[in-house]
């Protein structure tokens, strides 16, 4: 009998209980929590940018809506030292039962808070503030509820059960899609604007209720119980977990040879893919929002299919094929995506040869996360002009001191106080399509998505979706087996979270940045694919299988 027979010839098949499945919905409940939020704040940010942030400019408002968005990615990995030593110490259900609560109220707040107008700068303070609380308890809720569901699943069945979790990242972006929908077609757009904006986060109540009513029945991991009753609890679980080398040698291990690999995948198949339709390939909202959806749809059983193929064939097959293939296919199927988009964009870049032609002192590497910064020299602003409209260019070195000049084709277009204006309106003649080109990619109804070019985008957006799916999917149950019982919840969490928080979390700042620096709306790209390419080797060479490990003992 071959490995893989006898991989296969243990895992269970036996339905689902009633009990598995509960555990399974309690679950997943804070899944969709933390994106139904994600997804709320992102398409509303501007709203609450006018209404917490007043006193300032349009474009201070953003940035600071920007700002406080990041903070719930910045902080994500001291939420996992805290709830995940709480959650060794004291149990996975008290834990986990708190940071939903924590996550719940502080959406549902966001919803009744009163705007700068009315309390002045209280108001986004009590905003900041909100967020930071939010994004310590989402540290502790993925954790939690990997832990939770595979110390409850049958031997053989950790992959299956788990894969349910992030699968549920579809739902939640479908969720928020439609109350926002919802909301503003029973409101007219001053109405919404006004008030109507809080509708989404007050509807999270509803959500809130049902998974306290649901947690609250649940009973401890046995797993957890099983070691208490034999002594072997951590009571110093983050000084253990951090304080040896073998521990902390797993977790070097979690964080480059899986937790990377699920957040480069994850942010870059999902949010990159609708950034780079909306604002470099100009597709209008309702047509990528379309589109996307449409692909989330599709690609959430993969998450599922992929976590209990990794039940039969182990979860580091799946997770480095899914590396490996990204590394290989990232740039041609981005490229096919433009191409087939906006494809006077992408011929446009390939018969107008653009430069940059500065002082190298003078340019600034844009990398902007929080949005913060200025970038004013006009060597940043010829750069961040180009890189709106997506035009490809050469970097051209000049002596020190040299004004900066921009060749489009075979005129120049020198620095001056209407530098950037100059430089829309002569990419624009030069071929460069406005946004509102009729050769882009444009959906006037659902019924739209049947079209030929249609289902090929989603065909390319699904292939993007399924790849992050092959690491989300096994990776949910891979990282709970790595650690032992007594540490596992503290262990697990911090790389996890530094994966998604951070190298995830700034990814579409830094790739923006690396496109604006080298001219190249695809360069970006090197990014998630160098961290899927050091995923791939430091899994290969170190990652250990566990698909058959005993997760109990």
């Amino acid at each position: 009998m071959s490995a893989l027979e006898n991989l296969s010839s243990r895992v269970q098949v036996a339905p689902m209980t009633r009990d598995e499945r509960r555990v399974i919905v309690a679950s997943s409940v804070g899944t969709i929590f933390e994106w139904y939020d994600f997804f709320l704040y992102g398409a509303l940010a501007t709203i609450i940018g006018a209404k917490f942030f007043s006193p300032f400019d349009e474009s201070t408002r953003n940035i600071f809506a920007l700002l406080t968005f990041a903070l719930g990615f910045l902080v994500r990995p001291f939420g996992a030292l805290v709830f995940g030593r709480f959650g060794d110490l004291f149990g996975r259900k008290y834990i986990f039962l708190t940071t939903i609560a924590i996550m719940g109220a502080s959406t549902l707040i966001v919803g009744l808070l009163p705007t700068s107008d009315q309390i002045g700068i209280a108001a986004p303070i009590i905003l900041v503030a909100l967020r930071i609380l939010q994004g310590l308890a989402i540290s502790g809720e993925f954790g939690g509820a990997a832990i939770y569901v595979a110390e409850h699943a049958p031997p053989g069945r950790r992959g299956f059960y788990t894969g349910w979790i992030p699968a549920c990242i579809a739902f939640s972006l479908l969720l928020s899609l439609a109350v926002i929908l919802l909301t503003q077609s029973v409101l007219d757009d001053a109405q919404f604007k006004q008030w109507g904006w809080r509708i989404p986060f007050l509807a999270s109540a509803l959500l809130l209720v049902l998974s306290l009513w649901i947690r609250l029945r649940l009973k401890e991991s046995p797993a957890f119980l099983k070691m208490k009753a034999e002594g072997r609890q951590s009571r110093a679980p983050v000084r253990e977990a951090l304080g040896r080398w073998r521990n902390i040698r797993l977790a070097l291990i979690a964080l480059f040879g899986m937790s990377t690999a699920t957040a480069v995948l994850g942010y870059t198949g999902t949010f990159y893919t609708l950034v780079f339709l909306t604002s470099t390939l100009k597709v209008d909202g309702y047509s990528a929002n379309l589109l996307f959806a449409t692909a989330m749809i599709l690609g959430a059983a993969g998450c599922v299919f992929f976590a209990w193929l990794s039940d039969h064939i182990g979860r580091k097959p799946i997770i480095l094929a899914g590396c490996a293939i990204a590394v290989v296919a990232y740039f041609g199927l981005f490229h096919a995506l433009a191409e087939l988009v906006n494809p006077a964009l992408y011929h446009a870049q390939r018969a107008v040869p653009v430069s940059v032609n500065a002082d190298p002192a003078t340019c600034s590497f844009q990398f902007n996360p929080a949005g913060t910064a200025k970038f004013t020299s006009p060597c940043d602003v010829a750069k961040a002009t180009l890189a709106r409209a997506s035009v490809a260019y050469a970097n051209v070195r000049l002596p020190a001191g040299a004004p900066t000049t921009v060749t489009i084709g075979r005129d120049t277009v020198t620095a001056g106080p209407s530098f950037a204006a100059d430089l829309a309106a002569r990419v624009k003649a030069a071929g460069y399509p406005a946004a509102d080109d009729p050769a882009i990619l444009r959906l006037s109804s659902a019924a739209d998505l049947l079209q030929g070019r249609s289902l090929q985008v989603i065909g390319l957006l699904l292939v993007l979706v399924l790849l992050a799916q092959m690491a989300q999917g096994p990776a949910a149950a891979g990282i709970v087996e790595l650690f032992p019982t007594n540490i596992r919840y503290t262990a697990m969490s911090l790389p996890y979270q530094i994966g998604t928080g951070w190298i995830g979390g700034l990814l579409p700042a830094t790739m923006f940045a690396m496109n604006a620096e080298s001219g190249n709306m695809f360069f970006g790209l090197w990014y998630p694919i160098a961290f899927a390419a050091s995923t791939f080797v430091v899994g290969l060479f170190f990652l250990p299988e566990t698909s058959d490990r005993d997760i109990a003992s």
